[in-house]
């Protein structure tokens, strides 16, 4: 992976980043709602569960996509083993977050 493509590809992780900063702020927010004494606002729920489905999907894509370009890259095919044990299991790691991200997003449109 040359420099351009490292650049690119930290730019895409530190936008996720942030994107999940939001998706807390969302969750927090409708959480405030719900606890609101004079009941939860409903426009503004659905607004923040919209834009929290939507940023968890864009999340996922992005994930997903970085993953993919891990995969075909192999940086340490001639370096020793811990290393390329070490970059597989960071690999299966972000795997097992991606399919939490389905289960969520599928229990989502399963109770819409």
């Amino acid at each position: 992976m040359d420099s351009h493509n490292q650049n690119a590809s930290l730019q895409r992780l530190q936008t996720v980043e942030k994107r999940i900063v939001r998706v807390l702020e969302l969750a927090g927010g409708v959480m405030e709602e719900f606890s609101n004494p004079s009941g939860p606002r409903k426009e503004l729920v659905n607004s923040h569960c919209s834009e929290f489905m939507q940023l968890m999907k864009d999340i996922q894509v992005t994930l997903r996509e970085e993953i993919k370009s891990a995969c075909e890259y192999r940086p340490f095919e001639k370096c020793d083993y811990i290393a390329r044990i070490s970059n597989e299991i960071c690999c299966k790691k972000v795997e097992y977050v991606l399919e939490k991200l389905d289960g969520m997003i599928d229990e989502y449109h399963q109770a819409t």
